[in-house]
């Protein structure tokens, strides 16, 4: 049966009616307050794979036998896929590393043994596909998925790639959720998903019952799972306050307490990937509590979305990696609001080391900076937009060939993003779409009688980047 179809006969989309777990209905159903079973590779026992329901966190012993005791809460039963296997997913490659609590009181996980080392491994990063309509869907399936296929594709056949959704998967309309696990499909490679602010459900209560829909879809809203020496989190940093739209950056202290039991199992130097919607070094308002529990891990990198613009922030010696928007300005034009072309991250996992760029839909690898000439009184001003910039990054200017050093770094509006953005008319469809203020900008001057302004950056691994442009 189609997975669409099964859900709208159980009532789960569109009706709007609430079959509620704790209703007579479902008290047959129940379980005891204790699941046990066992984790093998088909054949073999897998000893220490963690599993948790949310609350509680337990290994399996050297037998691949685990026991947890359940919350009253629990509703998913997920496994933290160990390294050197493979995920588990369905026909459309979206993550199906967990079982959902029903009458069974044993369940069993069968993992599959990758044939490879799985110590090098790529993924990337989807921040705000947010399709509102299927002229949206259209778009995303003509120039996003075909983009991250060539990328893919580059990496070789036998590349382990994944990718993470960073929430707002679509724009209110839910059953678009069907048209994102598509692009999904078409992408091809396993595919994890966070919760954004628009992908939850209004008029149906609180926090609590706001990510109803998108559990059905992709499971629970946080988890971990393994690859390589990665150790990657799932979190849910949206909290819906009870009236349409209206929401905070927040962490609940039941995910915080889990997100503690879970890193109890992982190396204070292992490399640590937590990814969230909103940006949790300025918009969470318990970051704090988020910070403290990593005190210690000394390589931490955060993936969040939800901006529309790209900044990298460190903070407290975790590194955050805000992205710019698959969607760009909402699908309105080729680049964000802070001139960042829309694209998604791309990150390279060796060991413990990490690496990454960004890449911008259409664009080659190799495009990571922008230049504005703009004609004053007597000379030109020159504005290069480094939108992946980073305090290790080295930015320089060549005025006919020659170095006049690294340029001045400035916070403004992206030029590009003024022209198409700026105004109420602006952008065509969805005037509320406007530039916003970065601070990725380099500065410099030159005299009228130049004749081509040269830009290199180079990035903290050294790959240096060139664009140049001709004046009249």
């Amino acid at each position: 049966m189609n997975r669409r179809i099964f859900l709208e006969r159980v009532g789960l989309l569109a009706t709007g009616m609430v079959v509620s777990l704790k209703s007579s209905a479902f008290n047959q159903l129940t379980h005891g307050n204790t699941i046990t079973g066992r984790v093998t590779d088909g054949k073999n026992a897998v000893a220490n794979a963690v599993l948790s329901d949310g609350f509680s966190v337990v290994k399996t012993d050297a037998n691949g036998r685990y026991s947890i005791n359940l919350s009253d809460k629990s509703e998913f039963l997920f496994l933290s896929t160990p390294s050197g296997y493979d995920f588990k997913t369905d026909v459309g490659s979206i993550n199906r590393q967990y079982e959902n609590l029903g009458a069974r009181n044993e369940i069993d996980f069968v993992l599959k043994k990758l044939k490879q080392n799985d110590d090098k491994h790529h993924f990337i990063i989807w921040a705000d596909p947010q399709v509102k309509n299927k002229k949206d869907v259209a778009q995303m399936m003509e120039t996003s998925v075909p983009d991250v296929k060539r990328l893919v594709r580059s990496l070789g056949a036998n590349a382990l790639v994944h990718g993470i959704g960073v929430g707002d998967l679509v724009w209110d309309n839910l059953p678009l959720f069907d048209d994102y696990n598509k692009a999904v499909e078409q992408m091809g490679i396993p595919f994890f998903q966070c919760l954004g602010n628009h992908d939850m459900d209004y008029r149906q209560g609180g926090d609590e019952t706001s990510d109803r829909t998108f559990k059905k879809y992709y499971g629970p809203t946080y988890y971990s799972f393994n690859r390589g020496k990665a150790h990657y989190i799932i979190l849910d940093d949206v909290r819906y306050l009870g009236e349409e739209r209206k929401y905070d950056g927040y962490i609940t202290e039941e995910q915080l307490a889990w997100m503690e039991k879970d890193l109890q199992f992982v190396g204070k130097d292992q490399l640590i990937i937590v990814n969230v919607h909103i940006p949790i070094h300025n918009s969470v308002k318990n970051n704090e509590a988020f910070y403290k529990i990593l005190n210690g891990f000394t390589n931490v990198h955060v993936m969040s979305g939800h901006t529309h613009y790209n900044k990298n922030v460190i903070k407290q010696s975790v590194f955050e990696h805000n992205h710019g928007a698959v969607c760009g300005a909402w699908w309105t034009g080729p680049i964000c609001s802070d001139g960042t072309p829309r694209g998604y991250g791309v990150y390279e996992v060796e060991g413990t080391k990490l690496k990454w760029y960004y890449k911008g839909t259409g664009l080659e690898r190799t495009k990571q900076i922008s230049i504005d000439i703009e004609p004053l009184t007597g000379n030109h001003r020159i504005i290069a937009n480094v939108w992946n910039y980073d305090p290790e990054w080295r930015v320089e200017c060549f005025l006919d060939g020659q170095s006049i050093g690294q340029m001045e770094m400035m916070k403004g509006f992206d030029p590009e993003a003024v022209r198409l953005y700026k105004g109420e008319e602006l952008p065509v469809g969805r005037p509320f779409a406007e530039p916003s203020r970065t601070e990725h900008l380099f500065m410099a001057h030159c005299s009228t009688s130049v004749k081509k302004v040269k830009i290199t950056a180079t990035d903290r691994f050294g790959e240096q980047f060139v664009e140049e442009k001709k004046l009249s």
